[in-house]
């Protein structure tokens, strides 16, 4: 008999559909173990303990949720549990899989997020795939650690690190790891470990402190960064194009160029990083330049995961060596 403790969150997973607006459901959250229980053969041998500290839309997800959901799986006895499951919305997935990815890099049992690209009374809902494939994870007790079981329409399973998931394609509800190395393929209840680096590399002992007054900043053509005030943050996080670049040129007006706002930014006495860019022996001009004004750059990892490492790092720590050295170190898998 396996153990299992699932916690609901909401999302689209345990949403419903009425007179055109799809919200949570207090009926709903049950209904997956329910569909669970009528298809899989050996439903009978898993016992769920269930919880639900949350029930939200993920885009209403913020950090003090993520506070929330680690306090509620701390209150129970996890040496009593085979593997964990907990049930989560789309939009903000690939967040909260990172963040649980660093603060639960040492678990010594599974943690499987599940998600739902439409609500399960959908025919074309996938999240009683993903769950059955969670708990087949956990059957087979393939690896501890936080992972993300999720079929893109049309495709197969892979199983994705939770501090690798990228957030879901424009458009669609399909995701990917970063780089699109998924660490398994499962198909037929067999698992194919496609990436064979370590999860856990570098522990670090955390709270569940996430700092607050970190901006992130998209890039896009004409971005005037007069408009941004960066006295209003203590910490500055800017997105890059995918070759790991933004605008350094003043060409058009200092205020469109990112080398002048990280000028501002040092005089507030704002850190900036930058994310997300592959480490290499070249880099463009623009890169270089960004990088001799003081930015320093999270290499190796999602944009998403940068985010939540730099909450993490600022709501931990408060000597810059201390910050500098978790941000840096490879805690969960996150560095490709």
């Amino acid at each position: 008999m396996k153990k299992v403790l699932v916690i609901f969150t909401g999302g689209t997973i345990g949403s419903a559909a009425s007179n055109g607006v799809i919200n949570t459901a207090n009926t709903q959250a049950f209904k997956l173990l329910e569909q669970f229980q009528d298809v899989d053969p050996q439903a009978q041998d898993i016992q769920f303990t269930t919880l639900q500290p949350l029930q939200i839309l993920s885009e209403n997800m913020a950090p003090a949720t993520w506070q929330i959901l680690i306090n509620s799986i701390e209150s129970q006895p996890l040496k009593n549990y085979d593997g964990i499951v907990i049930t989560h919305g789309t939009d903000t997935l690939a967040y909260t899989a990172a963040a649980l990815g660093y603060y639960f890099s040492a678990i010594n049992i599974p943690m499987l997020l599940v998600s739902s690209d439409y609500s399960l009374d959908d025919a074309r809902a996938n999240g009683l795939e993903n769950f059955r494939c969670a708990i087949e994870f956990i059957r087979q007790r393939i690896r501890a650690g936080v992972f993300v079981p999720y079929a893109n329409q049309s495709q197969t399973m892979y199983v994705h690190h939770g501090t690798r998931l990228t957030c879901s394609l424009q458009l669609t509800g399909d995701f990917y790891s970063v780089q699109k190395k998924p660490f398994m393929h499962y198909e037929n209840q067999i698992f194919t470990q496609l990436d064979v680096s370590p999860s856990v590399v570098s522990y670090i002992p955390l709270k569940a402190h996430f700092y607050t007054r970190i901006i992130m900043i998209k890039p896009y053509p004409g971005l005037n960064y007069e408009a941004i005030k960066p006295e209003q943050g203590d910490v500055v996080l800017h997105d890059l194009y995918h070759s790991g670049t933004a605008c350094a040129s003043n060409e058009w007006g200092e205020y469109y160029s990112l080398v002048t706002f990280i000028e501002r930014c040092t005089q507030h006495g704002v850190k900036v990083y930058l994310a997300p860019a592959i480490k290499s022996p070249s880099a463009y001009q623009s890169t270089r330049a960004l990088l001799s004004k003081g930015a320093e750059m999270l290499w190796n990892m999602s944009i998403e995961s940068a985010y939540v490492k730099l909450l993490l790092a600022y709501g931990n720590f408060t000597e810059p060596q201390q910050i500098k050295a978790f941000l840096e170190a490879n805690i969960a898998g996150e560095q490709v």
